[in-house]
This record gives structure tokens, C-alpha cells and sequence, in this order.
């Protein structure tokens, strides 16, 4: 149960509380978007979605035991647009904007929870290190995180609401795709340790540039309290760039300058934890020796092992150990909740497929992480084929941006080397060039079969008359792209193959 009551919810959200059936000192027990998810105590948020309206389903929640409804829209008003009889609606809030609500809502309720709670943004690498960060807490702490995608203006709002009285921490994924989204989904979560794991080259249609994407990202602090922490990686040039930073300026027009805590692989002398001598262990993640700085300039030391593949992993690793070393956890403690780490669904994640591994990487893309993914399919053994699609949002260094990752695919070690998309067809190009060049006529060149595919249908149809051409027996697949692209279809369709 949730430690919120219905004239909580109509104080914090605003709007014309309607009550029937209900006591407004009745508590809820949970706040969803889905109609399908609604329990017994539960509060609906009706929004109108580009395919489906959620107003029509509204005396289908009350039937499922909802507590109260969340609407922008009368009962007459949904009676007149869906022919749902208004009678059948029971309790309700009508507000102007039912985002909005859900928003000031979820604002409402963190400042209910004193507890140390992580938000962890950057261009790349944000659910891995949210994984990595929650999973180590786990060691002393019970954690709530970010589930899925829920990183943005709606799922964060979500996330914030799932919190309870048993929970000792949280860790809040926090993405965003234009200025201002970082400041409001800071105003919700105001965050006390804030990771920053890298400023990179995505979304670039709205932000335009490193500098800008370095001013959106650092809006995570403007709600940060002013005894906040901030962490970043120290292998960052820009994120170098910010000796101090200002924690709370929205709350403080004076604000508080603080020091930044930097991670990493030992880039800088001002880094507070890193991890060297590391050795990889192909497909089975890295070994190395995790180092934490203490207040008093001396240095603790412990073998680690991060059991998933990719030098951006270990890179995660030591913000973990950073966020983890700030919370109070020994080293002890943090090497044993690394060892248990596991890649997520989409993001690095291996399957064994039929004779065949996948490297699951298909839910985001951006050239950072398109050169990582490439550097872990490297590790495999046998045939490499990188399954490669289009980056969005980009902006106008687009093309460019894809015949950088064509050239670095063509020389990373890659065997078959299959493009997907519009986009892709640059990657496909400049990968063709690189590999002529380089392993053309020249002595011990290799052969290496590189194809375009202007869309994913095109793909499957070849894939589908011609599997062991393309996808041999035995080898590594990489699937990487961004989510628009559905290469989840490809994994669905090889599992089937393989039954």
C-alpha cells in the first residue's frame, strides 16, 4: 500500500475532486497508466495516447477495483465521444492536463521519502550503469529502479511512484531528447547523488552539439539538494571541463558550488575510484583491481570482476563503486555485487540461440555505443556478424556520424557486416570503402562480405531464403540499433529457427 490518500492526490494534482463511493482519507494502493494494470486500491491516470484514448476505459478500472480515476475529460464528455455511460464511473479527479498531474503527483510523493536516491543520466550507457549501480546497492540496501524504458517525462513519474516504506534506496534512470526535460524530471526527482556517465554525440537534432547536450544533461542538478553529490567519469573532456559545479540552483539562486567525485580507469589524478590492470576475459567480462581514494589521500585495493563483456562495462563498474563507496558499502561489499551483475534485455545482453550467440543491443543507438558493441563482438570466437541499423536523432552530422561507424565496423574484425535502413546505407558505404582499402588486393587481406538492406522486411526475406549465408553456424551475432528499427524482430525470428 502506498502511504498517499485520495485528498493527497486532488491536494498535490489540483482539479475538481468528485467523490463517490470513497472517503477522500481512503489510502490507494498503487498509480498506473494501464488500464490492465489497475488493482484493487488502485488510481487510474486516463491519457489520451496517439492510438488509444485511456478515458474509454475508465468503467472498466472501476470494475477491476479502482479506488479513483484521473481524467481530463467529464463523464459526459466520454459518454458523447466513446458511448461509455457516464453513470457507470464512480470517484473521479478532473483536472486540465492529466500529464501534468501525474507529474506534480510523483513530485508530491518522493518528498515523502527520505532516502538516498541515485539519478544516473548521460548519452550512453545510462541503464547499464543504473543496473550496475542498483544491483551493487542491493548488497546493503533494499533498492527500487528503474524498470525497462521508463526514463523519460512518463516513466519516470511512474518509477517514483512505485517507492514504498520498505525501500532504503533508489535509482532513477533519467533520459531526456530536448532542453528543459532535465530540469522538470529533476524538480521530481531531486536526486542526492547525481551520475553522469558521458556526453556524446545522440540527440543531436535538439541539442546540436557536445556543448549542448553537456548544458541539457547537468539540468539534473538543478534540483539537487545542496548537500547533493555529483559523480562523473573522468575519461570525459567535457565532463572534465566542470571543476564545480552548482547543486540546488533552481532552489538557491546563489546556489552551492561543489567538487565533482570522479570514476574511471585512472584518466585523471582527481579520480576517486577507478579500476586498472585489467584483463579481458573475451565474452565472460574483465578482471581487474578496483581502487577507492579515501578523504585522507590513501588507497584501498581489491581484485573485482565484472562478469559482462566491454571495456564501457568496467567503466560502469567503477561508477557503481563510486555511487556504492559514497553510500557507505566496503569494498567487500562492492566487488561481491559486481560478481552477480548480468547484461540487460536490449542492452548488451548474450543468448545462445540454437549453435549461435546473439549479443542483444537493439534498444539504442548512438556512435559510443555502436564502437562499443563492435569492440564486444571482437571478443567472440568463430564468424562475427554485426547486424547493423539507423541511428536517429543524429541531426544534421548524421551521414557522417554513420560512415564514422562504417569505417570503425569495416576494421573491427567483423567477418559479415549487414546494414539496415536509410540511414544505413552511409554506414553501408563508407564500411565498403574502408574494407577495399584496407583489406582489399593487399596481402593477407581477408575476405569480408558486407551487404545493404534498405529495410528491415528486405532483411528478413534474405535472412529467411539464404539463414547459413548469412548467419553461420556456429558464430556471434551482434543486433544493434536504434529501437525504431525493431531489431527485436530479428532475435524473435532466429529463436524460432531454432526450435
Amino acid at each position: 500500500m502506498m502511504d498517499l490518500t485520495i485528498s493527497e492526490i486532488a491536494r498535490a494534482c489540483g482539479g475538481q475532486l468528485v467523490l463517490n463511493g470513497r472517503s477522500a482519507a481512503d489510502s490507494v494502493s498503487s498509480v498506473v497508466l494501464d488500464s490492465r494494470k489497475v488493482e484493487i486500491g488502485g488510481v487510474f491516470v486516463a491519457t489520451v495516447g496517439e492510438r488509444v484514448d485511456g478515458h474509454s476505459f475508465i468503467p472498466s478500472v472501476f470494475g477491476r477495483g479502482a479506488y479513483l480515476v484521473i481524467t481530463e475529460k467529464t463523464p459526459g464528455q466520454v459518454q458523447l465521444e466513446s458511448g461509455v455511460p457516464a453513470e457507470d464511473w464512480r470517484s473521479y479527479l478532473l483536472v486540465e492536463d492529466t500529464l501534468y498531474a501525474l507529474k506534480n503527483l510523483a513530485e508530491y510523493y518522493r518528498k515523502k521519502f527520505d532516502i538516498p536516491i541515485v539519478g544516473i543520466t548521460g548519452s550512453a550507457g545510462k541503464t547499464s550503469t543504473k543496473e550496475f549501480v542498483a544491483g551493487v546497492l542491493s548488497e546493503k540496501y533494499n533498492v527500487l529502479k528503474t524498470e525497462g524504458n521508463f526514463n523519460n517525462e512518463i516513466g519516470v513519474p511512474l518509477t517514483l511512484l512505485r517507492l514504498r516504506k520498505e525501500h532504503t534506496a533508489a535509482v532513477v534512470e533519467m533520459g531526456i531528447s530536448e532542453f528543459g526535460e532535465m530540469h522538470r524530471l529533476s524538480k521530481m526527482v531531486r536526486p542526492d547523488i547525481c551520475v553522469i556517465t558521458n556526453i556524446g554525440q545522440c540527440h543531436l537534432e535538439n541539442l546540436k552539439s557536445r556543448e549542448g547536450i553537456l548544458k541539457a544533461k547537468t539540468e539534473i542538478l538543478d534540483y539537487m539538494p545542496e548537500n547533493g553529490q555529483v559523480l562523473f567519469w573522468g575519461g570525459d573532456d567535457k565532463l572534465r571541463e566542470l571543476k564545480e559545479v552548482c547543486c540546488g540552483r533552481c532552489l538557491d539562486s546563489q546556489g552551492k558550488m561543489t567538487t565533482p567525485h570522479y570514476f574511471g580507469l585512472g584518466e585523471i589524478p582527481e579520480e576517486e575510484v577507478w579500476i586498472q590492470d585489467i584483463t579481458g576475459q573475451g565474452l565472460f567480462g574483465s578482471n581487474g583491481l578496483l581502487c577507492r581514494k579515501d578523504e585522507d589521500g590513501w588507497v584501498d585495493k581489491a581484485f573485482v570482476h565484472i562478469p559482462v563483456p566491454g571495456m564501457r562495462m568496467v567503466i560502469n563498474a567503477a561508477a557503481a563503486a563510486c555511487v556504492a563507496g559514497r553510500l557507505g558499502l566496503s569494498l567487500k561489499e562492492i566487488t561481491r555485487g559486481l560478481v552477480g551483475l548480468k547484461a540487460t534485455q536490449g542492452r548488451g545482453q548474450m543468448t545462445r540461440v540454437g549453435g549461435r550467440v546473439v549479443i542483444d543491443d537493439c534498444y539504442n543507438a548512438n556512435p559510443i555505443s555502436m564502437k562499443a558493441s563492435l569492440d564486444n563482438l571482437a571478443m567472440a570466437d568463430g564468424a562475427k556478424v554485426a547486424i547493423l541499423g539507423d541511428m536517429f536523432e543524429l541531426g544534421e552530422n548524421s551521414v557522417e556520424m554513420h560512415k564514422e561507424v562504417g569505417c570503425y565496423a569495416a576494421q573491427s574484425g567483423a567477418d559479415i557486416i549487414l546494414c539496415v535502413g536509410d540511414k544505413a546505407g552511409k554506414l553501408y558505404e563508407a564500411a565498403s570503402d574502408e574494407a577495399e582499402e584496407h583489406f582489399g588486393e593487399k596481402p593477407g587481406s581477408r575476405e569480408q562480405k558486407i551487404c545493404w538492406f534498405q529495410s528491415l522486411e528486405k532483411l528478413m526475406k534474405e535472412l529467411e531464403a539464404h539463414p547459413l549465408e548469412y548467419l553461420p553456424e556456429g558464430c556471434t551475432v551482434l543486433l544493434k540499433a536504434s529501437h525504431g528499427m525493431h531489431f527485436e524482430e530479428i532475435l524473435e525470428w532466429m529463436k524460432k529457427k531454432s526450435e
